[in-house]
């Protein structure tokens, strides 16, 4: 199972504040540590939402772009992992580990091809996976 770990924005992140030598060591061997285990896929910090944009898409299909910084820093995220672990569960118990303070972590579940079902179609199956493989051989993967 894979799961996105979405590590929300705070006053500090969004004012562009960088993490100090001590904070980048301690998430550098927790990052190490997933690595070591096999289930870290990515991890990235992102940038504040000042240096962002939202696209906001009407009913018909067109699309509106709203430039950042965007007001509810509760809502924003400023960084995630990627990881694929045996279960949500277990994904928890690597969360929990993470060396932050004050914050909150989000865990969300990604997609499988068979969470879709038959609308999945085999001709649909293949396209992924050719795009996957496309996107693998990209990085080096």
């Amino acid at each position: 199972m894979r799961f996105m770990v979405i590590v929300k924005a705070d006053q500090d992140t969004e004012n562009g504040v960088m993490p100090t030598e001590q904070q980048l060591a301690e998430m550098g061997a927790y990052n190490e540590e997933l690595v070591k285990a096999g289930v870290m896929l990515a991890g990235e910090g992102l940038h504040p939402s000042s240096k962002g944009a939202r696209v906001r898409f009407d009913a018909e299909g067109g699309s509106t772009v709203v430039d950042g910084p965007f007001a509810e820093t509760k809502e924003l995220v400023a960084g995630f992992w990627l990881l694929e672990v045996s279960s949500r569960e277990e994904c928890v118990e690597w969360i929990k580990k993470a060396p932050f303070r004050d914050t909150e972590i989000e865990i969300r579940q990604v997609f499988s091809d068979d969470d879709f079902g038959d609308a999945l179609t085999p001709e649909l199956r293949e396209k992924e996976e050719q795009m996957r493989e496309a996107v693998a051989a990209r990085n080096g993967s």
